[in-house]
């Protein structure tokens, strides 16, 4: 792939970003040097290596759902001075 200037305005045109004369000539060796390290991954032999999608273990956090005692109506609103008609009462939405 040819990293020149175009590819790097190509770029920073689809990051939304306005890059002056100064930027692009300190970003345009740094896009070329980028893209030779990711080249590099092509020479890697992966034959025997199996596809990781959670590189990290999806384990559940969320702890045991056990059943409990129910908190009564009076004891819910028993803390609140926003109440009414035996609900929590809130801001108007309109």
């Amino acid at each position: 792939m040819e990293v020149d200037r175009k590819l790097l305005e190509h770029v920073a045109e689809v990051a939304r970003l306005k890059l002056n004369e100064e930027e692009i000539k300190k970003f345009l060796p740094q896009l070329k040097e980028l893209l030779e390290f990711f080249s590099q991954l092509k020479d890697i032999n992966t034959d025997n290596v199996k596809p990781s999608f959670h590189p990290v273990e999806l384990k559940n956090a969320m702890r045991e759902d056990k059943e409990g005692q129910c908190l009564f109506q009076d004891d819910a609103l028993s803390l609140t001075e926003h109440k009414k008609d035996g609900y929590f009462k809130g801001p108007r939405a309109v």
